[in-house]
């Protein structure tokens, strides 16, 4: 048998391909044995048979007969082999691996179909409704936060005001950009090179064939499921992989950033900023009783920097298309499907463990947002850059407030109310 020959072959890391590539490759080949059977090539008792055991393959219930390691040949022909042969085998007598199994497939077109229908799929059914969560929580504490002024931060110093609801909107703004990214990148995943055989050429395949077979998957499960923009493109790189992983890369830097600042938020209780509240899941210290980390926002960066990493190896691996064939495709798709997994994961603990339970601590905002210095920018236009500065100057060296200075300095009271309004600064055209 090949898959044993693969196993002895391949002892590697001790984790097959992914549990969705192998599910994939029995439902295309039970599509492929009905479409066989249609265009009159496969005797129908056995394609029913062959179509059966791909059926079962793709509900789970022989996934752990998919043991060859992911690090295997690059095409992932001995996976394809494993699939042929555990299908042969659950068909029954009379059913070959090859001839009947496989018929119109090739582990060049077939193997990498699955690899961008489980993405596909993970894509649509997973990743984006856990985004999606997550951009509606943070939308959620946007419309909560958005009255609540505090100082803003450049270069993590002190600038002049916004609001706690203008910083939410900003960062579930980011979560739909990244929701956008994805999904501009999803018609050329659901490409699939199913149909080229070998080189792409479509040697020993119906010429209706692949077609029927997209029909059939795409009405199964709802995913649009295409033919390629080119045989040959489809079938030497696998550009489109490459493409969304850089969309996912986009979507975890994004994340670190909103992890990253929320964690800043909420450092203290007592000496650090301490702008907002984080949900208190567990204890933070096995030594300083009452301590409360940042544990969801911690995952989330520890995610993005994997999802990152698993990039970098994406692009290497996309590098290794080569004539006709891309040979790092079990990579690819461990990664890629790794990366859609985590960050769905992530995104949806962040959401409902962390984002949804946060609350302001309003008195710190209203603080931070009156000890801003920066807040002299609004006086620019009454008093000049100039003598601004230098009200600053005397406010930081005496550490008496901008308002007392900029008096003694001349600046009469109803220009102070009117420049020194927090939250007029912070939406200067409502």
């Amino acid at each position: 048998m090949e898959t044993k020959k693969a196993i002895e072959n391949f002892p590697v890391s001790g984790e097959p391909i992914p549990t969705a590539v192998a599910r994939w490759l029995g439902r295309i080949k039970a599509a492929a044995a009905r479409v066989n059977a249609e265009l009159g090539l496969l005797d129908a008792d056995k394609a029913e048979r062959i179509a059966a055991a791909g059926d079962q393959i793709a509900a789970g219930e022989f996934d752990d007969q998919f043991p060859i390691d992911v690090f295997q040949t690059g095409s992932g022909t001995s996976s394809n082999m494993n699939a042929n042969e555990v299908m042969a085998a659950l068909a029954g007598e009379g059913i070959h691996p090859n001839d009947d199994v496989n018929m119109g497939q090739s582990s060049n077109d077939v193997f990498p179909s699955a690899v961008h229908l489980a993405a596909l799929d993970a894509l649509v059914n997973d990743l984006l409704p856990a985004l999606g969560g997550l951009a509606e929580a943070l939308e959620a504490k946007a419309t909560e936060f958005q009255d609540l002024v505090k100082s803003g931060r450049t270069h993590l110093m002190d600038a002049v005001p916004v609001t706690l609801g203008q910083e939410f909107g900003g960062y579930a703004a980011q979560v739909r950009q990244g929701i956008s990214r994805i999904e501009v990148t999803l018609t050329r995943v659901g490409q699939i090179p199913l149909g080229g055989t070998a080189v792409g050429t479509g040697l020993n395949t119906h010429p209706k064939f692949a077609a029927r077979v997209r029909e059939i998957l795409a009405a199964e499960t709802g995913l649009t499921i295409l033919a390629p923009a080119d045989a040959f493109e489809a079938q030497a790189s696998r550009d489109a992989l490459v493409e969304v992983s850089g969309a996912l890369k986009v979507v975890a830097v994004s994340l670190t950033k909103i992890a990253n600042d929320i964690r800043l938020m909420g450092s203290g209780p007592r000496a650090g900023l301490a702008e907002i509240r984080l949900p208190e899941l567990q204890k933070g210290s096995s030594i300083m009783p009452g301590k409360v980390n940042p544990v969801i926002p911690e995952v989330v960066t520890q995610v993005s920097a994997q999802v990152i990493g698993n990039d970098t190896a994406i692009t290497v691996g996309g590098m290794q298309g080569h004539f006709e064939l891309n040979v790092f495709v079990p990579l690819l798709a461990r990664n890629l499907l790794e990366s859609i997994r985590l960050l769905a994961s992530a995104s949806r603990l962040f959401a409902e463990r962390c984002v949804a339970g946060i609350e302001a601590n309003r008195e710190n905002l209203e603080r931070y947002a009156e000890l801003t210095l920066s807040a002299a920018t609004a006086l620019n236009p009454y008093v000049g850059y100039d003598k601004a500065s230098e009200i600053v100057k005397e406010a930081v060296a005496s550490g008496r407030s901008l308002r007392d200075v900029a008096r003694e300095a001349g600046v009469d009271d109803e220009t102070l109310d009117k420049a020194l309004d927090y939250r007029a600064m912070a939406r200067p055209h409502d």
